[in-house]
């Protein structure tokens, strides 16, 4: 009677009194067999696109005993597969690493069912004696304590969606990182600026304001201590000024304002008092000067519609010469609008007599409503625009006077 084979080995199975003689070596080889099982390695070369088939001979050394399974480096750029004899009952590791598109690669068995590779990794396998089976971590049974895991795990070797929320660090912890107690949004959240890389944070990741999103015109906004606009409205664009009059006594008319004016700013002077004639006649005396006009600058709150009459004051005329009395001058014209300001002009200088130099006319005088300065014409005036000229008062004289200098109005509109 003639030995056979075990199914699963392919080991010599001799029977009683065969192989007299031969026994020994052939029990060697059995065990050599079952050494390569155990642990043998072999390196095998895949054809991109191809199939290769391991072999399991009967009684001899065969690529498809071996324990460990590497394949050599290779691109497997198309669908290959890689088949284990049918019939067999054996475990396998099948070394990958140093594959390139590992996942065009199936192991299986010749005629049933195996496993694609995911990555260039090494990988567990079984054959049942139909198929061919992947003992993955995903299938393993029992738990692995944190305290038996170390070193890194890379971003790469986690699935996505893998990790649940019951697998985050709890609330309770003192150094919690996450603060929601159940699955859902993160609560309290311990996030350190060092944790957030710049220019990382995008709007939609921002909590809204009060603040709706649009354009505002001559926007009034209020902005929080972080920089953030709290409100927004549109607003009122600010007034302009508008020059509405500019005129030198004597002169007269009507100002008319515009409709969306809320007020006038107005330069005035009024005339300047003409000088006093002289008495040659017996003891020569001289008249007296002309009082000086004066200077104002006004604010006034006007509403629509405004319409007033205006007046400019010219300057008084200077008194003649008389024999024992001199001639008193004219008073300096008013500056006014109605209602609104009055700036009285100068008076006029007294005439000379037969004994006395005639005495000074007094200064003009403005209405105090809306006045914001004022001061006498002919020196300092406020109003540096307008000529120092404007308002100044005749001297007296000997012989015939001379007149004051004439007023003037300067209007803006805001």
């Amino acid at each position: 009677m003639t030995s056979s084979y075990s199914s699963d080995l392919k080991l010599e199975l001799m029977v009683t009194g065969e192989n007299a003689g031969t026994w020994g070596d052939k029990t060697n080889t059995n065990l050599n067999l079952i050494q390569q099982a155990v642990a043998g390695f072999e390196q095998v070369t895949l054809s991109s696109g191809g199939t290769l088939a391991l072999a399991m001979s009967d009684g001899a050394a065969s690529n498809a005993r071996n324990m460990v399974i590497k394949f050599a480096t290779a691109s497997i750029a198309a669908s290959t597969v890689c088949t284990i004899p049918d019939s067999i009952e054996k475990f396998y590791i099948f070394d990958a690493t140093g594959l390139t598109n590992p996942t065009n690669l199936t192991i299986k068995t010749a005629s049933g069912s195996g496993f694609t590779l995911d990555q260039a990794k090494i990988y567990a396998a079984y054959s049942d004696g139909t198929n061919l089976k992947e003992i993955s971590l995903d299938t393993l049974g029992g738990t692995v304590a944190a305290a038996n895991i170390t070193g890194t795990i890379a971003t790469s070797q986690i699935a996505d969606d893998a990790v649940t929320f019951a697998k985050m660090q709890h609330t309770t912890t003192a150094n919690r990182v996450l603060g929601a107690a159940s699955a859902g949004a993160i609560g309290e959240v311990q996030v350190a600026t060092d944790m957030i890389a710049d220019d990382a944070v995008s709007a939609d990741k921002l909590a809204n304001t009060a603040v709706s999103a649009g354009s505002y015109t001559t926007a009034d906004i209020t902005v929080d201590a972080q920089g953030r606009i709290t409100s927004a409205a549109s607003g009122a664009a600010g007034g302009g000024m508008n020059q509405l009059l500019s005129k030198q006594g004597p002169a007269s008319g009507t100002l008319a304002a515009d409709s969306a004016s809320t007020e006038l700013l107005i330069y005035g002077c009024s005339g300047g008092g003409g000088g006093g004639g002289g008495a040659p006649r017996h003891n020569p005396n001289s008249g007296g000067a002309g009082g000086k006009g004066i200077f104002g600058f006004y604010e006034a709150p006007i509403s629509a519609p405004f319409s007033q009459p205006y007046a400019v004051g010219g300057g008084g005329p200077g008194g003649g010469q008389g024999g024992y009395s001199g001639g008193t001058g004219s008073a300096g014209g008013t500056t006014s609008i109605t209602n609104v300001m009055n700036l009285n002009g100068g008076n006029g200088g007294n005439g000379g007599s037969n004994y006395n130099n005639g005495s000074a006319g007094s200064n003009g005088t403005a209405s105090a409503t809306d006045l914001e300065d004022s001061q006498v014409a002919g020196g300092e005036n406020p109003l540096r625009f307008m000529s120092d000229n404007f308002g100044s008062s005749s001297p007296g004289s000997s012989g015939n006077a001379n007149a004051g200098s004439p007023g003037c109005l300067i209007v803006f509109e805001r």
